[in-house]
């Protein structure tokens, strides 16, 4: 059994929120995705989000935030 962060809800809005404080270009892409993926561009890195409504394994969020060059403390 996969065990869920209880902190990685809203990464797309909290990368947002980063990004605006330290001067980074982000930008939310949902057309660039298939289904309910889409591509969240952070500075010159990207990743791929999937429904934001469900939860993410714990791998899935920290592979994501290292695609996007930022830890989870970044985020808090």
């Amino acid at each position: 059994m996969w065990q869920s962060h209880p902190r990685q809800n809203g990464v797309r809005q909290r990368s947002k929120k980063f990004a605006k404080r330290n001067g980074i270009a982000f930008d939310w892409r949902p057309d660039r995705g298939k289904g309910s993926h889409g591509v969240l561009d952070f500075g010159d890195r990207r990743t791929v989000v999937r429904n934001p409504k469900d939860e993410l394994k714990t791998g899935t969020y920290h592979a994501m935030l290292k695609q996007l060059g930022i830890t989870e403390s970044d985020l808090s």
